[in-house]
């Protein structure tokens, strides 16, 4: 729990958003300026290597509710979103990219319908993804589709990192090991009171993409590995199936030896010979890839490294990866 007046914090991970940046304060701030209410805007420099950094120090000069916590190296994007989650001391937070494909304008939203539903979570849904390319919808289509199929339907479709989290879930998210996250698998599974808030997704303000078909794949890969053992269960099967298979060329064999025909063809035998060695490696490298996160999971190393914090500067070079700079409170017991 943390200490403070803060009713409204803005988490916003960013990566090389120079370009992005001005626009993005030009249109969130009177938004959060309208609500009358304390917030903070938490902007997770990820290890920016452009004039992101210069940009948000021009920004706070003017903007004394924007709160910069920059990380030593780029930890990726779930890094850095944990480290704004971590760190934010609003009783509500807010996701948010830097990109605004996601509206700002949607924050008020989402904050009036927890206060009165009660909610903890509420989730931003892409109702129209328009704006993006054919491909980039079939395949976050499929993602989705693949994802409430293996971890369960409690994952919400068309819903990303666009979200607001009560204090409750804060501390909730919290309290997990050190670990990287897919949060858009991890808020759903704790199954706090949720509601959802649909909007259109918008073309990028400005600047590239963060999330080319390299990284959705690498995506994809570790929402499986992470939450789901079916990839385990596709191993047996597959061994399942080899065995069948093999079963079968051996009763052939044995027809044709009884036929009198035994005329050695060298095609079955390579045929069977790449299909065992084929399903064997993808066995192998499905349990390896189980194996690496266990070995990761013991070594216990931080996700993220804070450099300094704007809001304590003080304490900044012994953060690692901990909100432990923060007064303990009963904040987080609010009704």
């Amino acid at each position: 729990m943390i200490e403070s007046s803060v009713e409204l914090s803005v988490v916003i991970p960013m990566f090389n958003e120079e370009e992005a940046l001005p626009a993005l304060a030009k249109r969130l701030r009177p938004v959060l300026d309208g609500t009358g209410e304390a917030y903070e805007v938490v902007a997770v420099d990820d290890g920016s290597t452009d004039g992101t950094a210069g940009q948000l120090a021009h920004l706070r000069a003017g903007w004394p509710q924007l709160r910069v916590v920059r990380l030593r190296r780029n930890s990726g994007h779930q890094a850095a979103l944990t480290a704004g989650l971590h760190h934010a001391r609003g009783y509500y937070a807010t996701s948010l990219d830097a990109d605004l494909q996601d509206p700002p304008e949607k924050i008020l939203e989402m904050l009036a319908l927890a206060r009165s539903r009660r909610l903890d979570i509420v989730y931003g849904v892409r109702a129209n993804r328009s704006s993006d390319t054919s491909f980039k919808r079939r395949t976050a289509a499929a993602y989705y589709w693949l994802m409430r199929r293996m971890v369960g339907a409690h994952v919400c479709a068309q819903a990303g990192d666009f979200r607001l989290l009560s204090r409750n879930a804060l501390e909730a998210l919290k309290a997990l090991p050190d670990q990287p996250q897919v949060y858009r698998l991890l808020v759903p599974w704790f199954g706090f009171p949720s509601g959802e808030v649909t909007y259109r997704r918008d073309p990028r303000v400005a600047g590239e993409t963060k999330y080319p078909l390299r990284k959705m794949v690498l995506l994809a890969v570790d929402s499986i590995i992470s939450f789901s053992v079916a990839p385990l269960r596709l191993a047996i099967w597959l061994g399942a199936l080899a065995f069948c298979v093999c079963l079968a060329m051996f009763v052939y064999t044995l027809s044709v030896y009884a036929a009198g025909d035994t005329t050695p063809g060298w095609a079955s035998l390579i045929i069977a010979v790449l299909f065992i060695g084929a399903v064997q490696l993808i066995c192998l490298g499905v349990v390896g890839e189980y194996i690496g996160r266990i070995y990761t999971a013991v070594q216990q190393r931080p996700t993220y490294y804070v450099a300094d914090d704007a809001y304590d500067t003080g304490d900044a070079d012994d953060d690692t990866g901990d909100a432990g700079d923060l007064v303990p409170s009963a904040a987080g017991a609010r009704p």
